[in-house]
């Protein structure tokens, strides 16, 4: 009741989540950002990014995989890499009180984007609709994105359709100058006939809704 419509391609991203110990949020994101070249060296990393407000101590990381038996590939070289295993996997894991991971392709309708600029933040928005996939709530969905789109207060980098993990989850992934930027772009969408009523169609669909301020790391592709 989840799968639907996708790109018409292999690409899948991982979207991983972790929990760190509260007092260990500093001493984490140092060693990122020091030894996190030793991971990227086998696959092509999307974005990686800390909680800054919705959520507390938890780091998100996005991954690009052509098919799943490049993931296989690239989860057997990591384990056998002695330098990422070593140098970080063995120091970082006591750090980490908690991980998640879900499987998740761009909807057919969007492309993978990129900020105008470095130096912003993002927010990372997570949809759970009712059951029944895209074909019940895709086109309502899609037009509430496009409605907030329009008003060009913020930019729209990915959406997210799960396939492994909780299904009917979509996550949708936007680009800000800053958080006042953000804020006052809302405000004044939600004040848009065109977005009211385009949201007011699509939350028929909708189960719950959460929001997460995201800085990125000085190691993501996305800054």
């Amino acid at each position: 009741l989840a799968t639907g419509p996708r790109q018409n391609n292999g690409i899948f991203y991982e979207i991983r989540t972790y929990d760190i110990k509260p007092a260990k949020m500093k001493e984490f994101l140092e060693m990122v950002n020091k030894y996190f070249h030793f991971r990227t060296a086998h696959s092509e990393l999307v974005g990686f990014w800390y909680s800054e407000l919705g959520a507390m101590n938890k780091v998100l990381h996005i991954w690009k995989y052509d098919n799943f038996a490049h993931r296989t590939a690239v989860r057997h070289a990591l384990a056998n890499d002695k330098e990422w295993q070593g140098k970080f996997i063995s120091a970082a894991l006591p750090l980490v009180e908690k991980q998640h991971n879900e499987v998740a392709y761009l909807v057919p309708w969007c492309q993978l984007g990129k900020p105008s600029k470095e130096g912003g933040v993002y927010e990372w928005v997570t949809f759970q609709m009712k059951p029944g996939g895209p074909a019940l709530w895709g086109e309502a969905f899609r037009a509430a994105i496009n409605a907030h789109i329009n008003t060009g207060y913020t930019k729209l980098i990915g959406v997210f359709h799960t396939e492994y993990g909780l299904l009917n989850t979509v996550h949708v992934l936007w680009w800000n100058e800053s958080p006042d930027q953000r804020a006052a772009g809302r405000h004044s969408a939600h004040e848009d006939a065109r977005v009211v009523a385009a949201v007011r169609d699509s939350v028929r669909f909708l189960e719950s809704q959460q929001n997460v301020l995201l800085i990125p790391l000085q190691c993501s592709p996305l800054k």
